[in-house]
């Protein structure tokens, strides 16, 4: 045995973690979720005391640094929560300046190390709510009607209160066989549901629907709400189903604490179990902004959090009131970005177009948040130090967004801020050209394409679908793209992302375009989606020198899968496993 070797303690030992005793598979849900929500409501996750030292290695150089050169390298060198350096095991040991016996650890043949994913679009409380009912398996209207019955007579506290409202998250109508949306009478059909208060969100958040005790208490409707929809029958009587502005007509029920903890370690749990390091929540409140707030002053933050403040029509200016929160010195939250939601979905027929949906000629979709209003706040906003992410789905409200985001510029340097077009769906070309130039952001979502490629060109027709999730010349014009989920909308999974934007095909293989993928030429490389997952959303929230590869310097923050996603074949992706989740040098998912 060398001098060199006598030096290192190779072990295939677990990484330092915070995990919970008892094996999960013999936990019920419902008790984990509770001493889950214990762990993040005592742990104290800013200094972790566990901290180490700690040499990592693949079989050959299966660390993806994601640096400027797209380097790999045999090893990762770990000190206490950032990364020292990085290269094969003899450099780093020639360049320690300690004599102690270095602990190495190895992956497994075949498994990769890449720097931890960020979740750059999601809703962390929607998703605990989304958890309650599956909902989003319902394969018809009967069935997932049946789901919200056994929730209830699951649930004796529900069952016996007649009075308790029933809330749930993530139905689809373009699922269904019926192709029609769901009625308040579907429901009151239920003998266990009728007259009962039942508010469910549709699977992209823009719409709701109803029991018929909710239609009679908020009675009488006004005939029109600007910035959403009413539906109703050919009678013109509401059917149990509002869109985008109109589910501001609903008395649904104000979150108590115990169910933002409930529902944020819920999601906490299921996020680092898939591999996430970060998420950029995409429409916080007041009341969850102050809830994550004090969760980081506490230290109780086991995820890294960037936060976008939700900004409605007809709220007063208040920019230069509430100021942006900057980075925390654990750097695990940061809320300096404002929310707009621009206009509705393309599912739900909201997305603002300039010319009718194809499949609906009475309607162009709609702004929820006037023109006027985007033109007034967003250099409001620019000026007092906000990044500016606005929801733009249909090809007005992009160009609407783009036109004011290009008059800014006369007062601020627009690019310095980083603005970003959520979702970013569908666009002209000419706007395509313009989001490159101004140095906007794409924060797009690669399992929307996926899930809306089978209906779209009914929807919009052949000439818009050509601007439709138009990612590689998002990026061909200049733009940096980003790529999230907008879980719970789609899986939280970010295999499932990564997957759909180098193929853009579904997960079983397939697309109306053929094997080769729905409009092909439009897919990323590997490597382009990799880094849409980590340092472009670093990039996007401001934190690139700090997170998002693994340099030298920056936080230990990565993740362990089993396969190497960047040479497999695609069909073997989806059955990659995180073997585990690193924070701050500490694993907090899963060991080695």
């Amino acid at each position: 045995m060398s001098s060199l070797d006598k030096k290192l303690v190779h072990s295939r030992i677990a990484l330092p973690r915070r995990r919970l005793v008892t094996p999960l598979a013999r936990v019920s849900p419902l008790l984990l979720a509770l001493v889950f929500s214990a762990l993040l409501f005592f742990g104290d996750f800013s200094n972790p005391a566990d901290s180490t030292t700690y040499a990592i290695c693949s079989h050959g150089s299966n660390v993806y640094i994601v640096d400027a050169l797209n380097s790999r390298t045999p090893c990762i060198f770990v000190v206490g929560s950032f990364i020292s350096d990085v290269g094969d095991l003899d450099s780093i040991q020639r360049r320690r300046k300690s004599t102690a016996p270095l602990e190495v650890r190895y992956i497994p043949d075949g498994a990769m190390i890449l720097p931890g994913i960020s979740e750059s679009h999601a809703h962390i409380m929607h998703y605990g709510l989304y958890r309650q009912i599956p909902l989003e398996v319902g394969r018809n209207i009967s069935e997932t009607v049946s789901f919200v019955e056994n929730y209830i007579v699951s649930n004796p506290d529900i069952y016996n209160n007649m009075s308790k409202v029933i809330d749930g998250w993530g139905w689809d109508h373009t699922a269904w066989p019926e192709s029609r949306f769901p009625t308040s009478a579907d429901l009151d059909a239920s003998p266990v549901i009728r007259g009962r208060s039942v508010m469910l969100r549709s699977k992209d958040g823009h719409g709701t629907w109803v029991s018929g005790r909710v239609l009679q208490d908020i009675r009488p409707l006004p005939h029109a709400v600007e910035g959403g929809v009413i539906v109703r029958d050919k009678k013109r009587k509401p059917i149990g189903v509002f869109l985008d502005n109109a589910q501001d007509l609903l008395p649904i029920p104000e979150p108590t604490d115990e169910d933002y903890e409930r529902r944020f370690s819920i999601t906490v749990q299921s996020a680092l179990a898939n591999g996430l390091t970060s998420i950029h929540d995409a429409k916080l409140d007041f009341r969850q902004l102050d809830f994550f707030k004090r969760k980081a002053a506490a230290g109780k933050l086991p995820i890294r959090l960037y936060g976008m403040t939700n900004y409605d029509e007809g709220e007063e200016y208040w920019g230069n009131i509430t100021k942006p929160q900057m980075l925390s010195d654990d750097h695990r939250f940061s809320a300096r970005s404002v929310k707009i939601v621009g206009d509705g979905s393309m599912r739900t027929g909201g997305a603002a177009l300039y010319e009718p949906y194809t499949d609906n000629p009475n309607t162009n979709g709609f702004m929820r948040v006037s023109e006027a209003t985007i033109n007034r706040v967003i250099p409001l906003f620019l000026r007092d130090g906000w990044q500016v992410n606005v929801h733009a789905i249909g090809d007005r409200a992009n160009d609407i967004v783009l036109d004011a985001l290009e008059s800014a510029f006369e007062d601020v340097d627009v690019a310095a801020m980083r603005p970003r077009l959520e979702h970013a769906q569908i666009m002209a070309k000419a706007d395509i050209q313009r989001a490159g130039k101004i140095g906007v952001i794409a924060s797009v979502q690669p399992t929307h394409v996926i899930d809306d490629m089978w209906y779209a060109e009914e929807r919009i027709g052949p000439k818009r679908i050509k601007g439709l999730y138009a990612f590689r010349s998002l990026l061909n014009s200049g733009a940096r793209i980003t790529l999230g989920s907008d879980f719970p909308v789609e899986t939280m999974n970010p295999l499932a992302g990564f997957y759909a934007a180098i193929t853009r095909l579904s997960l079983d293989g397939r697309s109306p375009h053929g094997p080769g993928g729905w409009f092909p030429e439009q897919r990323l490389t590997r490597l382009e989606a990799l880094r849409g997952m980590t340092i472009d959303p670093a990039y996007a929230s401001f934190t690139e020198s700090i997170l998002g590869s693994l340099e030298p310097g920056k936080r230990a923050d990565f993740v362990v899968l089993s396969k190497n996603i960047m040479t497999i074949p695609v069909s073997e992706i989806m059955n990659t496993t995180f073997l585990a989740t690193i924070i701050d040098g500490i694993a907090v998912h899963g060991e080695i």
